[in-house]
């Protein structure tokens, strides 16, 4: 089974970027659909992007155009770049991997966007 680290948060002004990024290890990472989920105070987890073993990649409608995700199996790592950064992107940001037989998550990874 994989495990994953994220690193990359931060806090950063309304209108900047960030790139998170989530290494894997312990397993064969090609075989897993990676996504990134978020989850703001009080409110449910949410999938914001994900990416198929073959690279094709799904985003939340309140990213799209802003966030871009990739993956790089050479170096068992997803990427989360987010541009045009609003305060309502504030949330802990999870990486999760999906062999279809199991799910594992990432310890999370603290985002905030304020002035």
């Amino acid at each position: 089974q994989v495990q994953l680290v994220e690193s990359g948060g931060g806090l950063v002004q309304p209108g900047g970027s960030l790139r998170l990024s989530c290494a894997a290890s312990g397993s064969i990472f090609s075989r897993y659909f990676m996504a990134w989920h978020r989850q703001a105070p009080g409110k449910q987890r949410e999938l914001v992007a994900g990416i198929t073993t073959g690279g094709i990649t799904n985003y939340a409608d309140s990213v799209k155009g802003r966030f871009t995700i990739t993956r790089d199996n050479a170096k068992n790592t997803v990427y989360l770049q987010m541009n045009s950064l609003k305060p309502e992107d504030t949330a802990v940001y999870y990486c999760y991997a999906d062999s279809g037989h199991s799910e594992v998550w990432g310890q999370g990874t603290l985002v905030t966007v304020s002035s």
